[in-house]
């Protein structure tokens, strides 16, 4: 389900930018050329930051749909009833409105997603209440409720779209002048494969840098559980998790970024390595 939502989001994003374009030229005269530098500049912002605002749209719908999240609108059990107060207290104490609340089946993680501050979801994994107690998933919920605080979701959509439409715009531009022959005329079957090219290696720089400013963002989020559960919820629940193989608490490509913990200790990692951050709620409590 979690592909299929994907493609279907890929294709609606494409087909949103060009409706955008057409909509531009035929109805007030604006015609984007992306054969200029400045038409392709403007055209590499479109699909660049189109991309990534479409997706944090979608956010929370998809993230209900692919990863089978139940909301909790009435407490079933005793621990529902807990969670939910759990996480009213903790938003309130972080001055945002109460997000959408639910569980779903998976190892022990949990995400917050949604396109605004004050309209979120906080998810957590029936893995994650199977092994942590209480007080330890208080202090992952706090770290969750943290990114929605710093608003996370947002920051990492506008660096995402920045850096796609770098990614596009020089690729293209550098295709273009690449893929001239000694007459200046534009052989296309090359500009398509050396644009193409290009954006896998622009990609992979692009994303570096994003997952770097994840890492970040994850420090400070751990930052803010501390503040609002204390300490040792958020510093026990990830040794806990420490000792878990990475590959049994894997989330969805689209959903690594927004869950407790990630995987690949490199420089396309999400999260940083559990020790450095054990080690960093360390000296947050040194500090006091």
């Amino acid at each position: 389900m979690a592909l299929v939502m994907l493609i279907v989001m890929n294709l609606a994003v494409m087909a949103s930018m060009y409706v955008v374009l057409f909509i531009l030229e035929a109805f007030f005269g604006v015609r984007i050329d992306s054969a200029s530098t400045s038409g392709l500049f403007i055209f590499a912002l479109l699909f660049g930051f189109g991309g990534s605002f479409i997706s944090l749209l979608m956010s929370k719908q998809m993230a209900i749909r692919g990863m089978g999240v139940q909301l909790i609108e009435t407490p079933r059990d005793n621990f529902e009833a807990w969670l939910l107060e759990t996480i009213e207290r903790l938003s309130r104490d972080a001055g945002l409105k109460m997000p959408d609340v639910g569980i779903f089946d998976a190892p022990p993680n949990a995400f917050a997603t949604g396109w605004d501050r004050n309209n979120a979801l906080v998810a957590v994994s029936t893995g994650l209440i199977e092994t942590m107690n209480e007080e330890e998933i208080e202090g992952v919920l706090a770290h969750e409720i943290s990114h929605i605080k710093n608003g996370d979701m947002v920051t990492m959509t506008l660096m995402q779209g920045v850096l796609n439409t770098f990614v596009i715009f020089f690729s293209r531009l550098l295709a273009n002048m690449f893929s001239r022959d000694r007459d200046g005329n534009t052989n296309i079957m090359s500009y398509y494969a050396i644009s193409f090219a290009l954006e896998m290696v622009f990609s992979l720089f692009a994303t570096a840098i994003l997952m770097w400013f994840s890492r970040y963002r994850e420090y400070k989020a751990d930052e803010g559980a501390v503040q609002l559960s204390g300490v040792n919820g958020i510093y026990y629940a990830l040794a806990k998790l420490g000792k878990i193989p990475p590959e049994q608490l894997s989330l969805p490509n689209d959903m690594k970024a927004f869950g407790i913990i990630g995987f690949l200790e490199t420089f396309f990692a999400s999260h940083p390595p559990i020790e450095k951050r054990l080690m960093h709620i360390e000296e947050i409590a040194k500090r006091g």
